[in-house]
């Protein structure tokens, strides 16, 4: 049994009368892949950047890697690598810069092509940062959550947009990452993604968790209730044709 890394208990974070969060309580597993699922205001983008100390909360208890949120957020954020948006980076910066700066922030020394190699970026390492498509700029974003070795990868939506390959690509990347020990926790609209990564996703809508299990468990119950699809499903789908068209594997572009 894996040990509880990240703990929340009776989170709830409000805006004036609205309620984002409703006392909600989950544990993430060290080294699973967890996802946090629900519709757009469900509150998962709020519980996500509460675990990142980037917003505060209004109640409840969080604790990461043994840590009190509230005491430690500092030496939480040592430990967690948070994917960044596009503002994130300087568009005119070559990725090699961009890795030194980030490693310059950290304090950590960074082998940067050794890190590029990991997301197949190694032919791009002197192209500036809005020279990439993107997918290879999601691909570089995540590269950038690995610079301070953290234990937890916190990943917002990393696929919206890109096309079937460069989804595919992320999602081996993803995996990667957590077969070298390193716990991700992930939010995505996309059904698919989260039933191929996660361990175990908790959904959640209107501020609340309505259901938390494994992706196969929820399917097994909803499939046990009686519930049928209204057409049979084929073994494969357009996404699986497109993608054994074109191949899967990341190209330089």
């Amino acid at each position: 049994m894996n040990d509880i890394i990240i703990s929340v208990k009776n989170l709830r974070k409000n805006y004036g009368a609205f309620e984002a969060v409703k006392d909600i309580s989950f544990d993430v597993l060290e080294g699973e892949i967890f996802g946090l699922l629900g519709p757009n205001g469900a509150g998962k983008s709020t519980t996500l950047e509460i675990m990142e100390t980037l917003r505060s909360k209004t109640s409840g208890e969080v604790m990461v890697a043994g840590m009190n949120l509230d005491l430690e957020p500092n030496h939480i954020k040592k430990i967690i690598g948070v994917q960044l948006q596009t503002s994130g980076f300087y568009p005119g910066l070559n990725l090699l810069e961009l890795i030194e700066l980030f490693s310059g922030l950290y304090n950590q020394e960074v082998d940067a092509m050794e890190l590029l190699q990991l997301v197949n970026l190694t032919e791009k390492a002197k192209s500036k940062y809005k020279q990439l498509s993107g997918g290879q700029k999601q691909r570089f974003s995540i590269a950038t959550t690995l610079i301070n070795q953290p234990k937890i990868v916190f990943l917002d939506e990393p696929t919206t947009g890109l096309d079937p390959q460069a989804r595919r690509n992320l999602w081996d990347l993803i995996k990667s990452i957590r077969e070298k020990g390193t716990t991700v926790i992930i939010t995505t609209h996309y059904m698919d993604e989260a039933e191929q990564l996660c361990d175990r996703i908790a959904i959640m809508d209107e501020g609340k968790i309505i259901a938390l299990a494994s992706p196969d468990k929820m399917i097994d119950d909803l499939v046990t209730s009686g519930f049928e699809k209204p057409k049979p499903i084929k073994s494969a789908n357009l996404e699986d044709v497109f993608i054994s068209l074109t191949g899967k594997e990341m190209r330089a572009e």
